[in-house]
């Protein structure tokens, strides 16, 4: 399978015969071997030019950038090779038509909250107290059923994320505080963790969307807006409690991740320092790499492979309407 890289180092990146190489502010040069490449992950302060942007979009491998505070800014999204004008008419169809899209959007919503209460189930029972979060978010999923939009679902999925994220504090060490959800930038640690973690998972399934005739900018939970690949948007909600939050979680538990070791502040946030990012990729490509059992294929496959078999039942859904379901984490 191929890899995923991660460049957190101020410097170059360019092509270097058939290859891409990285050329820090140090001197040191260090070489991504691009047909092993699944994709680039840049946290750095980076230059690039054209000839690297050309090689990239030959090789068929994208390219993610990110901010400061670890947010994700954009991609390098080559011309795709798997167009189909049917799978784009169907998509934009099940946009249009308020039913379906409102019955894709419940699906997203249905996979997402279920894969919170497995949280929530198994930290019960560990002893703690979540009960109160539990049965919050099942009498909220019920209400699914009852709204007429897609936008009154996303203000369900809100109520439901919000109840989940308040059992942070029973579940997480007592070093790390978590009151609330606080984006653009991260007030604290354990929000730093929550927006660089969403904005990798983003960009991983970006990257599976890409390898399958899905336009990833048409969307049914989220709005489709200009500049954002939305569909990305729409699968991340059913994987951030499999695959962000289990990751927070192991590493404050286990003390790998140290409010006073691995986060900076300053005054207007929190963000991971280069230590405590370098620790929380390892841990995340660890998930991602991790295998789990699928019953269609009848054997193990990876979670990264997991989001690519997820596009593909929205692909058999919007064609043949086959019913899609969402993944359930056991």
């Amino acid at each position: 399978m191929k890899k995923n890289y991660y460049v957190t180092t101020n410097g170059e990146l360019k092509r270097k015969d058939n290859t891409i190489q990285l050329e820090t502010k140090e001197g040191e040069k260090k070489k991504i071997p691009v047909k092993n490449c699944n994709s680039l992950h840049l946290m750095g302060q980076l230059d690039f030019n054209t000839r690297f942007f050309e090689f990239l979009g030959k090789q068929e491998t994208l390219a993610h950038y990110y901010g400061w505070y670890g947010d994700y800014r954009g991609s390098f999204y080559p011309k795709e090779f798997l167009n189909s004008g049917l799978v784009v008419v169907n998509q934009s169809e099940y946009y249009n038509n308020s039913q379906k899209r409102l019955e894709l959007a419940q699906k997203f919503v249905e996979g997402s909250s279920y894969n919170m209460l497995q949280n929530l189930r198994y930290y019960r029972n560990k002893g703690k107290d979540v009960e109160e979060q539990i049965s919050e978010i099942e009498n909220l999923r019920e209400g699914t059923e009852k709204v007429d939009t897609a936008e009154d679902i996303l203000g369900i999925e809100g109520s439901i994320r919000r109840s989940y994220y308040s059992t942070f504090n029973k579940i997480l060490r007592d070093s790390f505080v978590f009151t609330k959800r606080v984006k653009q930038p991260p007030d604290n640690e354990v929000n730093a963790m929550i927006s660089f973690g969403n904005s990798m998972l983003y960009s991983s399934i970006l990257n599976e969307i890409y390898r399958t005739q899905l336009n990833p900018t048409i969307s049914y939970l989220h709005e489709p807006r200009e500049r954002r690949f939305s569909l990305s948007l729409d699968l991340s909600e059913i994987f951030k409690p499999v695959i962000v939050d289990k990751t927070l979680f192991k590493l404050v538990n286990k003390q790998e991740l140290k409010p006073d070791k691995h986060f900076d502040k300053d005054l207007d946030g929190c963000l991971l320092n280069d230590k405590g990012r370098k620790k929380f990729v390892a841990e995340f490509e660890e998930r991602l790499e991790q295998t789990i059992y699928n019953e269609k294929l009848e054997r193990k496959v990876s979670y990264q492979r997991m989001f690519r078999l997820e596009a593909y039942k929205i692909i058999k859904h919007v064609l043949d309407d086959k019913e899609y379901k969402p993944y359930r984490a056991d």
